[in-house]
C-alpha cells in the first residue's frame, strides 16, 4: 500500500483496514488540508480539527448521537436473524440517544461512576495489579496487553458488575464481540459467530437481572433492576442489557488498548518513563498523555438533524459525522508538537479521548483509576521496558471506532 503522504486525500480509503490500523498519517493530512471533509468513498463528515470537533461534541441538537439505524446493515444474514430473533432487540438508551432521554438513562447509572465511589475501588485495583504482576515479574518478559493490560479493567469491570470469578472470563469474550460488531470489519461468518456470543451474554445477564430482583447486592446490575426512570417505570430487560453492555465495553475495552499504548510508549521513550520513576507525581499527568496520544476510542459517529455548516462546508440534515478524536488529540494548534509523548504538557486537561459535552464517556472516572493506579504500581515495581519484537511488527486490529494493540511482547527489569 503506498504511504497516504503519496496520494491525494481522494485517492486514500479511510476506512481500508490499512488506514483504520494506523491514522495518524492521514489525519494530518486532513487537519491540514480539509478539517472538514467529505470522503468521496463514503459520502462520511471527517472532522479533524480539534476547535471543530469540541463544538460538534458540544452541540447535540444539530450533532444527534442517534445514529444507530444508519449503522445496521440494509441486509442481515438470514443466519444472523435468526440467532437474534432469540434475544432481545436492541434499544437506544445511552450512546445511542439524545436527551432528555439520555439524561434520564445516564441518570440511572451515573451513581456507578462517581468519583467518590470509584475512589474507594483503588485499594482493590492496586490488589490486583500486584497480583498480575506477581504472575509474570519473575520471567522478565510476557505479553504485556494479555498478562495485564485486558486483566486489570475486566477483573474490575466484571467484579463491578457483580460476575463471579469463574465467570470473569467471559466479559472478555463479550466485549471482543461488541467491539467486532462496532468494527465494521466483520465477515458474515464472523457476523453469525458474534450474534451467537451477544445471546449467551444476554440470557446470563437476564438471569442476573433477575435474581438480583429478588436479591438486591452492591453491584451495578442491582442498581439497573431496582432503578426507576423518572421514579416510576423500572428498566425492562432490553434497556436494561443495553446499559450493562455498554457499561461492560466502556468499563474495560477502551482502557485496555490505553493501558497497552502506555506502556509501548515508556518502552519508546525511557527518558519519559526516567522522569516518573524520579517524581512518581506525575503520573496523573502520564495517564492524560497516553489517553491524548492513544485516543482508544479513534472515532465516533453523530448524524446531523439539520442542515448546517462547517467552516464553509455544507452539511445537509441527514448527514453522517465521524468526529475524529485521535485527530484532534494531535491537533499542533491545541497540543505544541502534537505527535511528540511529553509527560510534562501543562493542557492536559483539554485532551477529548473520553468525548466531551453530554456524551462525555461515563467510565471516564473508573478508567483514570485504573490507569493512574495501575501506571504507579508497574512503574514502582519493574523497569527498562523494551519490545521483544521489531515495532513494525505490531498489530493493531481494524475497526471504525475503536484503536489498541493486538499484542505488546516486552521485556522488563524488577525494580523490587
Amino acid at each position: 500500500m503506498s504511504s497516504v503522504l503519496e496520494v491525494s486525500l481522494e485517492e486514500t480509503v479511510p476506512l481500508s483496514p490499512e488506514v483504520l490500523a494506523c491514522p495518524h498519517e492521514y489525519n494530518t493530512r486532513l487537519r491540514a488540508e480539509a478539517p472538514v471533509y467529505k470522503c468521496p468513498h463514503s459520502g462520511i463528515f471527517f472532522i479533524s480539527d480539534y476547535e471543530t470537533s469540541r463544538a460538534v461534541l458540544r452541540d447535540h441538537e444539530t450533532f444527534s448521537n442517534r445514529f444507530s439505524v444508519a449503522m445496521r446493515p440494509q441486509e442481515v444474514d438470514p443466519r444472523v436473524s435468526a440467532i437474534q430473533q432469540q434475544g432481545w432487540p436492541g434499544v437506544d438508551t445511552m450512546l445511542t440517544q439524545d436527551p432528555p432521554a439520555h439524561r434520564r438513562y445516564r441518570g440511572l447509572v451515573n451513581q456507578a461512576f462517581t468519583a467518590r465511589r470509584v475512589k474507594t475501588l483503588a485499594p482493590r485495583i492496586e490488589e490486583i495489579c500486584n497480583e498480575l504482576i506477581d504472575a509474570f515479574a519473575d520471567a522478565g518478559e510476557c505479553d504485556f496487553v494479555e498478562a495485564f493490560a485486558v486483566q486489570l479493567p475486566v477483573i474490575v469491570i466484571g467484579e463491578q458488575l457483580g460476575v463471579p470469578d469463574e465467570d470473569i472470563h467471559l466479559i472478555k469474550t463479550w466485549s471482543d464481540a461488541f467491539a467486532l460488531q462496532l468494527s465494521g470489519q466483520a465477515d458474515t461468518e464472523q457476523q453469525i459467530e458474534v450474534a451467537g456470543i451477544i445471546l449467551a451474554f444476554q440470557k446470563y445477564f437476564a438471569a442476573k437481572l433477575e435474581h438480583r430482583r429478588q436479591d438486591r447486592r452492591d453491584d451495578i446490575i442491582s442498581d439497573v433492576v431496582h432503578a426507576r426512570l423518572e421514579g416510576e417505570r423500572p428498566l425492562d430487560i432490553s434497556e436494561s442489557l443495553s446499559i450493562l453492555q455498554q457499561l461492560m465495553v466502556a468499563g474495560n475495552q477502551t482502557t485496555t488498548h490505553a493501558i497497552g499504548e502506555g506502556l509501548l510508549l515508556l518502552a519508546q521513550h525511557p527518558d519519559q518513563c526516567e522522569k516518573i520513576q524520579r517524581n512518581p507525581s506525575l503520573v496523573d499527568n502520564l495517564v492524560e498523555e497516553v489517553l491524548r496520544l492513544s485516543s482508544p476510542t479513534a472515532n465516533m459517529w453523530r448524524v446531523t438533524t439539520r442542515d448546517t455548516e462547517l467552516k464553509g462546508i455544507a452539511l445537509p440534515a441527514g448527514s453522517m459525522v465521524q468526529v475524529r478524536y485521535s485527530s484532534a488529540n494531535r491537533d499542533e494548534a491545541q497540543f505544541t508538537d502534537g505527535q511528540a509523548f511529553d509527560v510534562t504538557r501543562d493542557n492536559l486537561n483539554r485532551q477529548i479521548a473520553f468525548g466531551h459535552g453530554v456524551h462525555m464517556c461515563i467510565g471516564a472516572a473508573l478508567a483514570r483509576k485504573e490507569m493512574q493506579v495501575g501506571f504507579r504500581v508497574l512503574l514502582e515495581r519493574l523497569t527498562d521496558f523494551e519490545l521483544t519484537i521489531d515495532e513494525s511488527k505490531l498489530v493493531y486490529p481494524p475497526n471504525v471506532l475503536l484503536r489498541g494493540l493486538a499484542a505488546l511482547p516486552i521485556r522488563f527489569t524488577k525494580r523490587k
